[in-house]
């Protein structure tokens, strides 16, 4: 049956008033023991509290500083140690495949990269410093070039792989004159038994995304 508004407006009154019955029967206790006179001295429950309170106040600081200083490496596949070591090999390895001479053999050249790079790599490396037009003009220009690489970010990383974008710069100097460049590479380091190796190196725009 359907109530009328004057019987919904004295349901409503009622409940009302029992929840403010309810009310002042749970805060009246409360009420009275605030205004009563504090014990001389407390029992030995009420004594434990602010004991409590205290060293959860204190714990407090030690929490939110552990958690500023989480140790990020154990959510990732390599150790900060690991880190720094790829890193390393990293930028050893854009000096060495950018520097080399005119006068500099490919199997010099290729020996500088070895400890670096991968053996399929250094292969790779050295066919291409061999290549017939590229060797020629190094002799032709008397080409003298010096590198030096610098980590912008981290790209991807694996269980044993990190790949790195790099800023390769290059000074060139020859019969045309001085010449600085700089291009962004993504090189990737993979671990094996012997460390941390280069084991690839392509264009930032176009590989190892």
């Amino acid at each position: 049956m359907e109530l009328s508004t004057a019987q919904q407006r004295a349901i409503f009154v009622v409940v009302v008033a029992c929840l403010a019955g309810l009310g002042l029967y749970l805060v009246g206790p409360l009420h009275h023991s605030h205004g009563a006179s504090p014990p001389r001295s407390a029992p030995p429950s009420q004594a434990a509290v602010p004991s409590a309170a205290a060293n959860a106040s204190s714990a407090a600081p030690s929490a939110s500083s552990s958690a500023g200083s989480a140790n990020i490496y154990g959510w990732l596949p390599f150790t900060q140690q690991d880190l720094a070591d790829a890193a390393q090999v990293t930028t050893a390895f854009c000096a060495a495949y950018e520097d080399y001479t005119y006068t500099e053999s490919g199997a010099a050249y290729a020996s500088r990269l070895s400890g670096l790079a991968t053996s399929s790599l250094t292969q790779a490396l050295k066919n291409a410093y061999l290549t017939p037009g590229v060797a020629q003009a190094r002799t032709a220009q008397k080409q003298v070039s010096t590198g030096s690489g610098t980590i912008d970010s981290l790209r991807a990383f694996g269980a044993h792989s990190l790949t790195f974008v790099v800023t390769l710069g290059q000074r060139l100097l020859s019969t045309q004159g001085a010449a600085t460049h700089s291009t962004q590479y993504a090189i990737t380091v993979v671990s094996g038994a012997g460390g941390w190796q280069v084991n690839d190196i392509e264009l930032a725009s176009q590989g190892n995304f």
